[in-house]
């Protein structure tokens, strides 16, 4: 959305904003009818969680900013809300945006097919973003639109995006490349709960993963939910994520030795599993609800 050098005169930080006299509320700064809203890098957020990192920048540091990355006690108050380098103003997001925008969905442009996941996509609230997170649009309902999240989360077309890139970015022309199922798919019976879509039952888990604080409220009002934000609970969000992982497989038509396979090349993710788990636990968790929908399929 915003070039972080050609567009960096209408970028503001904390103490520009604090002296025009505006108010921090969450991490959106107004000042009477003015608003300004975070501007988001890439390495602020993750799969399922548009709070990944702050970005604030310490007074001694004169280079890019250090993220730090939030704990599961600060994820777990749904107010909390991450802060940025800089700020933008909500009239310039609001002109490059289609008309009736609630939230974004973004992606990485930084990646490596060597790091722990290459493909790292999530949904943002209403914000500005930098152009180390570049953007998605669809104009299909919501519940497409989650689908994609999942998908796009999904170890299976993780593998893929790791084939096509040979550099450290991945730009439009390959994501334009992703093998992203087409919406008849979306929108048929799913094989191992033909009482819903595919779609509506990926829909939930999304919801879930993702509406976790205030500022993705806009979310919940296109999916017509009037509810609190859903708790963060990382046990629960595990077996989730499995699920929709698990489900991914199924729908790419992976037999379970190729799920197997697949898992096998994510090296990082299981040495990190076996430190803290003694086991390649995703991995396990996967087959195990793979396991699972083949039986209900």
């Amino acid at each position: 959305m915003f070039h972080m050098t050609n567009d960096s005169g209408l970028f503001r930080t904390a103490a520009e904003l604090e002296a025009l006299g505006a108010q921090l509320e969450g991490n959106v700064w107004r000042k009477g009818a003015e608003a300004w809203l975070p501007l988001y890098e890439g390495k602020m957020a993750h799969h399922f969680n548009h709070r990944w990192a702050d970005a604030s920048r310490s007074a001694s540091e004169d280079s890019e900013a250090r993220p730090s990355h939030i704990r599961d006690s600060e994820l777990a108050d749904s107010e909390y809300v991450v802060s940025p380098r800089y700020w933008v103003e909500e009239r310039e997001v609001q002109e490059r945006l289609p008309r009736g925008a609630r939230w974004l969905l973004g992606f990485r442009k930084v990646c490596r097919p060597t790091d722990e996941r290459t493909l790292i996509i999530a949904a943002l609230p209403l914000c500005g973003t930098g152009d180390s997170e570049q953007l998605v649009w669809s104009d299909k309902p919501t519940p497409l639109r989650a689908s994609l999240i999942a998908l796009l989360s999904s170890f299976v077309v993780d593998y893929a995006a790791r084939q096509k890139l040979g550099g450290s970015n991945l730009n439009y022309f390959v994501a334009k490349q992703l093998p992203v199922l087409p919406s008849d798919v979306l929108e048929a019976p799913a094989p191992w709960s033909p009482s819903e879509s595919v779609a509506a039952w990926m829909m939930s888990c999304v919801f879930e993963l993702t509406y976790t604080a205030v500022d993705m409220a806009g979310l919940a009002v296109d999916l017509g939910y009037d509810g609190p934000p859903f708790r963060w609970d990382p046990e629960r969000r595990r077996r989730l994520r499995a699920e929709l992982d698990a489900a991914c497989f199924h729908l790419y038509g992976l037999d379970r030795d190729e799920v197997s396979y697949i898992m096998d090349t994510f090296p990082i993710v299981k040495r990190k599993d076996e430190v803290a788990y003694g086991e390649f636990r995703t991995k396990r968790e996967i087959l195990e609800q793979y396991d699972v929908l083949s039986s209900a399929i």
